[in-house]
């Protein structure tokens, strides 16, 4: 499903097994899906249907049983575990639902952690984080410690170390899980923001509110997707109809 030419992110018959004490779970039952440059795709489904399963595919953090994932066009299994590693750090951005900061650098540092680890010039490091922290919102708690800031401000410097190396894609896990409902929309904001300026975004969201913030929404049910659909004028309560309907 999915328009795949000249697809950022791409899944093709994706599959992904576990094995159990004496049994096989089938995570993913091939996933066909597309991810256009710029586009802000949410997705839904029932607790345990692979969104997260999902959306570690996508990102290089583990590897299908079947099936293949490319960025940019590019297969994503004929890299070393070393080459999956720089994908990781400069191709794709990561929002968890945990904002996962360390707790005794500031905000700054934090949202800079990425360039340190490259290895990049402390003049670069300063500008880049100086206007990545602009972007988000955020330039006026730069020295803060994650214990002095809010959980919105928290997550927000999550999104800024997911931004400041510049990946194609930034990919969100329950990103407003930790945030109450104005913080929640505060963030999705954030994400329509950048969305806006060609930044292509997925998230994983149980909530139809925060998924309605996207413009396209990929519904999953037992490890495939059943259902793929543009978000229309009537939001949240056309998203909920459906997940309901995929639980019964």
């Amino acid at each position: 499903m999915g328009e795949a030419v000249g697809a950022v992110l791409e899944a093709r018959g994706l599959l992904k097994t576990y094995e159990g004490e004496g049994h096989t779970v089938n995570a993913l039952r091939g996933i066909d899906l597309a991810i256009a440059p710029g586009q802000f795709v949410a997705v839904m489904g029932p607790s345990g249907c692979g969104k997260s399963t999902l959306l570690h595919l996508l990102g290089a953090l583990d590897r299908p049983s079947g099936g293949e994932v490319l960025l940019d066009g590019q297969p994503l299994a004929e890299r070393t575990d070393r080459e999956l590693t720089e994908v990781r750090r400069h191709r794709v951005g990561f929002v968890f639902q945990f904002f996962n900061l360390v707790p005794v650098l500031t905000a700054a540092e934090n949202a800079g952690l990425p360039l340190v680890i490259d290895g990049r010039p402390e003049a670069e490091q300063r500008a880049r984080v100086a206007e990545i922290l602009e972007l988000v919102g955020i330039a006026d708690v730069a020295d803060q410690l994650p214990s002095q800031l809010s959980g919105g401000q928290q997550q927000r410097v999550a999104v800024a170390r997911a931004l400041v190396n510049r990946p194609s894609v930034v990919l969100a896990d329950e990103p407003t899980g930790n945030l109450d409902y104005r913080g929640g929309r505060d963030l999705m904001e954030l994400f329509c923001r950048l969305h806006g300026d060609g930044q292509a975004l997925v998230v994983v969201t149980h909530d139809p509110g925060i998924a309605a913030f996207a413009e396209r929404v990929v519904f999953l049910r037992d490890g495939q997707v059943v259902d793929d659909v543009r978000v229309d004028e009537r939001g949240a309560e056309a998203l909920l109809a459906r997940l309901v309907a995929l639980e019964t």
